[in-house]
């Protein structure tokens, strides 16, 4: 009997031994961040002490999967409540791994091989690009208006100061985004994802434009017409429930904020000759995006569940925009930064509403869009991801700012 026993205990040892290294595997191939696992059994392990965040991990095969694919299995674990977060900052955790774990770079790995596998199902097609706007946009206005500003933006804020609000930066942003477009009023605008309309009718409320805005969410589109309507911005602005490639017309200004990373690599050159069709040789341009310093396929969890079809590009992939189609660019600033705490207020703002969310979707979703917003954040803090607006203007136009003095002074509102 005794043999017996001292034979199952050793089978334990044997077994929770296994365990610990397995999870001290995957601490190295993360480069050792300041992050404790909880097994289990009840066994914590960690490389580094102190740690930041403690995750518990519900059985062995979660362990197994996490080993096999952690970029996928991850977020998939944590959605569906099988990873926990028990302890610490998981921001912080994050930033930590991400700092820490080299960007996948080989096109060969089974990652990237996944990646454009995965880009390619739900590619960017006229009809493609709708489904995957849908899936995401899509999810009613009322779920958005719980962590979103009263403005509804959807793109990285702007705060012009330490004590800034994100209302308050939101629309600096706003502001923003129009000094470097140099708005006069009379300027004709054409908008490409214009979301929930916002800064549409902030062009034209302050600025005295008249604005095209293109959009494929009937859900935003719809709310930012009533937006309009009650603005009586309705003989200024015009909101089209259409795709980008279908923009008509000739404008002063072109403007995308936050809509680059639905467009596709593939079809970059093609929003180039759109904007060049409508841009007149005077006029200048904006495009607002979320980038990489080189290039690199998406998070495939991120690309599966959140954003379907979106690609981050580095700033060399998008001169693929300007480059063929005859544009000069004119100015790159990096928001990174911005975006970062533009993320930690939604994700506050989100935990804030948690209870009410559940009630609209479940608590799996809740996980997910926890993860979704945390991890976000802390690809920002970590340098991972770039928030890139990059102005610019046909090939010889000299209808351009000298200076960047107009961007700081408060006379250039109309």
């Amino acid at each position: 009997m005794q043999l017996v026993e001292h034979s199952e205990t050793s089978r334990q040892q044997q077994a929770m031994s296994l365990d610990r290294r397995l999870v001290m595997q995957l601490l190295r191939f993360l480069g050792d961040p300041p992050v404790r696992f909880l097994l289990w059994s009840g066994e914590a392990v960690t490389t580094v002490e102190p740690s930041v965040l403690t995750l518990r991990i519900a059985d062995r095969m979660t362990l197994l999967r996490l080993l096999l694919d952690p970029q996928m299995q991850f977020g998939e674990a944590f959605t569906a409540g099988r990873i926990e977060c028990v302890d610490g900052d998981l921001v912080r955790g994050l930033e930590a791994v991400f700092r820490r774990v080299p960007a996948i770079s080989d096109p060969n790995s089974l990652s990237a091989r996944l990646a454009r596998l995965q880009r390619f199902v739900r590619r960017n097609s006229l009809s493609g690009s709708r489904r995957n706007i849908q899936q995401h946009y899509d999810l009613g206005n009322d779920f958005y208006r719980l962590w979103l500003d009263p403005t509804m933006a959807y793109t990285c804020a702007y705060f012009p100061s330490e004590n800034a609000t994100l209302h308050e930066a939101q629309v600096a942003k706003m502001d923003h985004v129009c000094r470097k477009l140099r708005l006069r009023p009379g300027d004709e605008v054409i908008e490409a994802g214009c979301g929930w309309g916002s800064l549409a009718m902030h062009m034209a409320r302050r600025y005295g434009v008249k604005v095209r805005a293109y959009n494929i969410s009937s859900e935003q589109i719809t709310f930012a017409r009533q937006q309009a309507a009650h603005a009586k911005l309705l003989d200024k602005v015009e909101f089209v429930h259409d795709d980008y490639r279908n923009a008509q017309g000739r404008c002063d200004v072109f403007v995308s904020v936050g809509m680059l990373e639905h467009v596709g690599m593939e079809n970059y050159r093609l929003l180039g000759k759109v904007i060049r069709a409508c841009l007149k040789p005077s006029g200048r341009g904006l495009i607002h995006s979320i980038g990489r310093d080189t290039p690199q396929p998406i998070n495939r969890w991120i690309e599966r569940y959140i954003f379907p079809g979106a690609s981050i590009p580095s700033l060399g992939e998008m001169t693929q925009i300007f480059e063929p189609a005859g544009f000069s660019v004119l100015d790159v600033e990096n928001l990174r930064l911005h975006y970062a705490r533009t993320l930690g207020c939604w994700l506050q703002a989100f935990e804030n509403s948690r209870d009410r969310i559940a009630n609209m979707f479940d608590a799996r979703f809740v996980r997910m869009w926890r993860m979704y917003l945390a991890s976000s954040q802390a690809a920002f803090l970590a340098g991972e991801m770039q928030l890139f607006q990059v102005l610019f203007a046909p090939t010889g136009n000299n209808n351009v700012a000298l200076t960047r003095e107009h961007l700081y002074r408060s006379d250039e509102v109309s």
